[in-house]
């Protein structure tokens, strides 16, 4: 309808979307560089190296209760990248900096929902890859279960340490997508309750889908990098923005 307001399956949204309520547990994993370059669309964005040949993926897994786009659960699959000749800093700690800072963007490769509202609106407003798979999540004493399957074939199933008694300050982040073949950067602003930051932590397990061999020519599983936890997370997602 307009750049900030939308009709989804005959609701109509207006931006910033707002998500209220959500749990979020990540992994990140330092990946083969060259492979995850293939990921990459075009020239607009470039890989952030934390060591030369290594880049670095997330996985997450999210679980949103009250969100202007419903209730429903998420798997994130991301590189971390900047826009091309954006400033680096020094090799290491440059990227280690903008790591901790927020400053690095998220290039999102694959995107699973498990409801068409979400998928519809994520594809329409910002063009998210969203597809609808079959998620399962589960919390299980200290560890916080996620099961994808792409297709009905079982993709990966990844369990995360769960609990924290911190505040993640509110901070703001960037997603990269393509919309109508377009990169384009989406700005967040996210906070959260009950966070947790832990090295390691996150054991990984992928099955037969094409997308589970995608994750092995990045030289997945291995042991994560770090993962982290929060149990409330609210955030604010903006207009797509054309680089």
């Amino acid at each position: 309808m307009s750049r900030d307001r939308f009709e989804i399956q005959g609701r109509t949204l207006t931006l910033p979307i707002e998500v209220r309520d959500a749990t979020n547990a990540s992994a990140t994993f330092l990946v083969d560089a060259a492979a995850a370059r293939r990921w990459l669309p075009d020239g607009a964005l470039e890989l952030a190296e934390l060591v030369p040949g290594r880049a670095l993926l997330s996985i997450a897994a999210i679980d949103y209760r009250d969100n202007d786009l419903g209730d429903y659960d998420e798997v994130s699959i991301a590189l971390f990248v900047r826009p091309r000749g954006a400033p680096a800093g020094l090799p290491f700690f440059g990227t280690l900096a903008g790591l901790a800072r927020g400053r690095l963007g998220t290039y999102i490769h694959r995107l699973p929902v498990n409801q068409s509202f979400t998928c519809e609106a994520g594809r329409a407003i910002w063009g998210f890859p969203k597809t609808v798979e079959r998620i399962e999540l589960e919390a299980r004493g200290d560890r916080f279960h996620c099961r994808l399957a792409v297709d009905g074939v079982h993709a990966l199933s990844i369990r995360f340490p769960r609990g924290g008694s911190g505040a993640m300050p509110e901070q703001d982040l960037v997603s990269y997508t393509y919309l109508h073949g377009v990169a384009h950067r989406t700005r967040a602003r996210m906070s959260g309750q009950g966070f947790a930051f832990r090295l390691g932590g996150a054991e990984l397990t992928l099955g037969s889908h094409a997308l589970s061999n995608e994750l092995r020519l990045l030289g997945l599983p291995r042991r994560a990098l770090f993962t982290t936890w929060t149990e409330r997370m609210a955030a604010r997602f903006e207009a797509p923005e054309k680089l």
